[in-house]
Order: C-alpha cells, then structure tokens, then sequence
C-alpha cells in the first residue's frame, strides 16, 4: 500500500486533515506537539471506476456510483519547527517517521494565524510563504546528517577491491526508501570527486538533496482556505511547485454531516447538497463553506491525495478478474479489487502485486475491455481491467 505523509509546522491543521481523510479519532487542539506519537489511518485515492463504461455500476464498497476510492496509508507526523533535523521539537524522531512515505503532503496554515513555530498569533499576521521551504530544507539536512554520519564506513569500504559507490549509498540509504537506481541517478546528477575520502560536506548535502526530491516529493497544501486572506493562498499558488487549497476543517464537517445524513456528499466532490434536519446555524455554517468551494474549487482534501498518488507518484489503478466477461472474482463479485502501480507497469507487474505465486505462475492476460490478448511486455493504462492467466 502506497503510503502518504503530512508535515508542517504544529496547528497547521495536519491532524485535522488527517480526522478528515482517515475518519480516525486523534487529538486535535491549538497547542504545539498535539501529536506526538505519529498516526497511522487508511484513506484513498479517487479515480473514476471503470464500470462508468456498463451498464450498472459494480457495487463495491469502495465505489460510490462511479466514484472508485483505492486505499493508501496517511501518516500525521507531528508538528516540524526550524531546527527539527538538529532536535529541536523532538525534530529527530519526527523527520524519523518520515522515512517510509512515498510522497509528502506539506500542510501550511494558510491564513497566517500561526507563527514559525506554530503558535497562534493574529490571523494574517504571519506570512505562510515563509512556511513553504523549511519542510524540504529539515528534511534535506536531516538526511544529509545521516550520510555524514555513515560516510567514514563508505570511505572504509572504497579501500577494498571491487569498490562500487553506488551500492554502497544505496546499502546506507535503503533505509530512507531510496533504491540502487535512484542513487545512480542522483550520482549523476551531481559531481563529485572519485574517492569518497574526498568529499565535502557540500557534496554530501548535494546527493541527499536529490535523494530525497527523488524519493520524498512534496506537495503544498494551503490550509484554512474558509478563513485564510485571499491574497495569501494567491501568493501560494503562484509558487512554482505543486499547491493544492485545502480546508481540512471544511471536509471534516462535511464527512461528518454525510455520516448523519444532513448532506449529499461524496470526498473530493466540488460541491455539496444540503438535506433536511439541518438547523439554522448548519445551514449558515454549510453555506459559508459552499462559498469557499466555490471560489477553490471544493475542499482540497481529496485532491491533495489524488495529486500525490496520480502526479507526484505517478501510478496508474489497475482491477485484476477472473472472469474477462462479467469483470467478476471467483465468487461473482464485480471489480472487486484495485491496485496502484507505477505507471509503465506490465501485466505481469500486476500479477505479482496480487500474489507472488500468481506471478511466479504467471502465462498470460486479457484486457477485459477489449476482449483481447496482451503480451507481457503490455503497458497498463488508467482503468485498465486485465484478466491474468496463471499456472497458480
């Protein structure tokens, strides 16, 4: 399962994205360190479910008329503050959390009622541009500290004969989640001098620098749409890197009001109906946030998540059958499964993401909506149905 971070500075509404997304109880209040302990939910990318081409929807779980909701794993880190990668803030442990995520959701308070170090202070008082870079800077450094502090075994280890530089950062950097051919890649991207005893700590933090672009991408979410300054979350989108408008506490109420049955309203929908048994002050409330929909373009929740998975991580949703006509498992049940892979992922690639030993077994596939035969060495497309054939 793909894993997704939230980081940023504490009271920038991290655990509150988290609530909203994971339908998890965690303690959400204005003071520094509400989360300690990371937390760790279930949420999910939406993509359209391919039974929009048939006649009746699948009736999944996971599929409201349509709308297909592939699982992931969100993980709230605790609040970050400039310093984090030298302990400050319990930085340490913090940035730790972070080294299984695939991709990093950077949730900065965009109204400005936060300072640097994540108290509350007159809303658009702090500038939330300032909040943008020192997530990847505690990061970069961070990393950097732990090639600094391995780099005597690599230089230990180019003595002896047969000496390749790449597997060894590769072997110190596994653990970070970076594989052998992204530290080739980094290694090319930067220079460096041939023996390791030569490197400088500039060089060092040049290779973790892109190591962690290539391994941890960022988005930006601009928190507090519903009460940011507007000119604020404008400065933020005119960035040039990836910024999504986000009201966690929006989506929060939403799901929540969906639960009791006062709205119609799906997670990433652009807007919302409003049902009966909604008192006065609901509906005000509701409508004060239709607004910010409106002008944002729903609550930013979902989109985050889907940007992170389909445009920072690149994967595409795959739905393996057993039967190629019906588009049924063993037991009937209509797409009953949906698998994010990387995109350029080959049948085969999908069938060892079901089970190694469809895999190992693996003799070949049927593009159920074509009805035809693909090879091995087929490209997966988005929503692509695929019946494998295996020998287990």
């Amino acid at each position: 399962m793909l894993s997704i971070a939230l980081a940023g500075k504490p009271n920038a509404g991290k655990s509150t994205f988290y609530t909203a997304a994971t339908r998890a109880d965690v303690d959400v209040a204005n003071y520094p360190f509400t989360t300690i302990d990371a937390n760790r939910g279930v949420t999910h990318a939406r993509t359209e479910c391919p039974c929009l081409t048939r006649e009746e929807r699948c009736g999944n779980q996971n599929c409201h008329d349509g709308k297909r909701y592939v699982p992931i794993e969100l993980l709230d880190v605790a609040g970050l503050v400039p310093g984090a990668h030298e302990g400050k803030g319990l930085g340490n442990q913090f940035l730790d959390e972070l080294t299984n995520a695939d991709a990093i959701i950077n949730v900065v308070d965009a109204s400005g009622g936060t300072n640097a170090k994540g108290e509350p202070v007159e809303t658009g008082s702090h500038d939330p541009i300032e909040d943008i870079d020192f997530i990847e800077e505690e990061m970069d450094l961070w990393l950097a500290s732990i090639v600094d502090r391995n780099w005597e075994t690599v230089e230990r280890q180019s003595r002896s004969p047969g000496f390749d530089i790449d597997e060894a950062l590769a072997e110190m950097l596994t653990g970070f989640g970076a594989t052998e051919a992204e530290v080739a890649a980094s290694l090319r991207e930067v220079e460096y001098p041939e023996n390791p005893a030569d490197w400088t700590d500039e060089h060092r933090e040049a290779l973790a620098r892109d190591v962690r672009e290539r391994t941890k991408p960022i988005i930006v979410t601009a928190n507090k749409i519903d009460v940011a300054p507007e000119e604020n979350v404008e400065k933020l989108l005119e960035l040039d890197k990836p910024v999504i408008p986000t009201t966690a506490e929006g989506e929060l109420a939403l799901r929540n009001a969906a639960d009791a049955g006062l709205v119609d309203y799906d997670p990433g929908d652009a807007e919302f109906a409003i049902g009966e048994g909604v008192s006065d002050e609901q509906r005000a409330a509701l409508d004060g946030l239709r607004g910010a929909m409106d002008r944002w373009d729903g609550t930013g929740v979902q989109g985050a998540l889907d940007y992170a998975v389909y445009d920072l991580l690149d994967r595409i949703t795959a739905y393996p059958v057993q039967d190629a006509s019906k588009w049924t498992d063993a037991t009937g049940n209509v797409l009953p499964d949906a698998f994010l892979l990387p995109r350029g992922s080959t049948p085969v690639d999908l069938a060892y993401a079901v089970h190694s030993d469809i895999g190992d077994g693996y003799l070949h596939a049927v593009n159920a909506k074509t009805s035809r035969e693909v090879g091995e060495g087929y490209e997966l497309e988005e929503g692509d149905v695929i019946k494998i054939v295996s020998t287990n």
